[in-house]
């Protein structure tokens, strides 16, 4: 399968890891923080929104659990069935595919007539929202080489996070009025929808994995992809370094998703696992809940959606600070630090009656759950070999998705019956699991290549 010295795995893998930074990478970073931006603003829709909709609908007990809930089953199975698709097509084709799907059923879930409908359209969106993440992570992974790779994976999702308080604040600026005959909030799902159908004419322009080509054999086709980047270094630079020679890899075979529990890649699964379950608490929680807890505090929909939209603004600004940390700190400890950080800030938000508290606190609790997110992002992505890859991260990112689904069904039923400050306790809670979970389970991966890892 090799048709020259260049295009073995280990080469391919060795020519990456030497290249400089370039503006094809610069492209692919922006590409895909653009559907990062657009797939997190479609994921904490539901909470900026959830007041507004019990207003539109009516919606009240199950009907409200369920419109919180149906972006993240869909999720689920996305997240299960896509993630597998890239490790046997490609991430190139299952990029096209995930923004597609999400594009479509966003537009048609604004013009839903009754509650019923949208459920059914916020399900389908999230079986292309549900595989974006994880795709995103796996295909970073294998583009960018081993040095920058932590640093540059966190760029793309500080771009992509600008989208939860544009998310907050649209909700805030738009959801109360309506727009040429159209309420506010489903101008909101049809921004959501066009703007992924922008980054998907932007995806385009991007290459296949290289890694993942030449992990199936591919390997002219692996060449062609890695000469791009290299042409590109040497327009820019005028020279390029050789690259060391890398560990030889065997040749690769298409593994069953039963291989993600054969060693040695088991203990990572059941680390990335139970982080994915309980970690969904922590982040996701605040994000989606947020809103429902103000007014559970006794602000009405206004105020609440002003302080959801100012704490928000601590999801760029926390991913933006993890940028320089990024290949500092080792990112378990990373990850296990900024986890202590959101138990501690949690708590803090859950007892807060004053309202400069309560935006302080939410500020500093987003600033360091992100600080969490893009740590967990780029180490998903580093933990299984190429030919697992997607299926390793979507798998037990699936289960995130599952978790969040049933979240409301737990979560809201808790603030009802005793108060925020409950159901933060319960968020903290989960949140130790996680801690100890990646500090005594996690590998390092800090700088390695993914030769070396996989």
């Amino acid at each position: 399968m090799t048709t020259s010295a260049g295009t073995t795995a280990a080469a391919i893998h060795a020519r990456l890891d030497r290249l400089p930074v370039t503006r094809r990478h610069r492209y692919a970073l922006v590409a895909v923080g653009i559907g990062i931006f657009f797939d997190l603003y479609e994921v904490f829709l539901a909470g900026t929104l959830a007041t507004v909709l019990g207003k539109e609908f009516g919606v009240t007990g199950t009907a409200q659990k369920l419109v919180l809930a149906s972006v993240f089953v869909g999720a689920f199975v996305g997240a299960i069935t896509l993630t597998r698709l890239a490790d046997r097509v490609g991430r190139r084709r299952a990029f096209f595919l995930t923004l597609g799907i999400y594009s479509l059923f966003s537009v048609v879930g604004a013009f839903s007539p009754n509650v019923e409908m949208l459920i059914v359209c916020r399900f389908l969106a999230g079986i292309g929202i549900g595989a974006e993440l994880p795709l995103c992570d796996a295909y970073l992974s294998d583009l960018l080489p081993a040095r920058v790779r932590g640093r540059m994976i966190a760029w793309a999702y500080t771009v992509g996070f600008c989208g939860v308080p544009v998310a907050g604040l649209l909700a805030r600026v738009i959801a109360p009025h309506s727009f040429l005959g159209l309420e506010g909030w489903r101008w909101m799902f049809v921004i959501g929808g066009l703007g992924a159908l922008l980054c998907w004419l932007m995806r385009r322009g991007l290459p296949e994995s290289p890694r993942w080509l030449a992990s199936v054999g591919r390997n002219e086709e692996a060449d062609a992809a890695v000469r791009v980047f290299e042409d590109a270094a040497r327009a820019e630079r005028g020279t390029l370094d050789e690259p060391e020679p890398g560990p030889e890899i065997a040749p690769a075979k298409r593994e069953p998703i039963r291989a993600l529990f054969r060693k040695p890649w088991r203990r990572r699964t059941v680390m990335l696992w139970i982080f994915q379950l309980f970690q969904t608490f922590g982040y996701y929680g605040f994000g989606t809940l947020v809103p429902l807890v103000l007014a559970a505090k006794g602000y009405d929909v206004v105020q609440g959606l002003t302080f959801t939209a100012l704490s928000f603004l601590g999801y760029p600004i926390g991913s933006a600070l993890s940028i320089p940390l990024m290949e500092r700190v080792q990112r378990k400890t990373l990850i296990v630090g900024a986890a202590i950080g959101m138990i501690v800030l949690g708590l803090g938000f859950g007892y807060a009656a004053n309202p400069v508290l309560i935006v302080a606190l939410g500020f500093a609790y987003t600033v360091v759950s992100n600080l969490f997110s893009n740590g967990f992002h780029v180490y998903s992505g580093e933990l299984f070999p190429t030919t697992l890859r997607a299926t390793g991260a979507g798998s037990a990112y699936s289960l995130s998705r599952l978790a969040t689904a049933v979240m409301p069904f737990v979560l809201v039923p808790l603030l009802d019956s005793a108060g925020p400050t409950a159901v933060f306790v319960a968020i903290a809670v989960a949140m130790v699991i996680v801690a100890v979970d990646v500090a005594v389970l996690g590998p390092r991966t800090t700088g390695r290549s993914l030769a070396d890892l996989t």
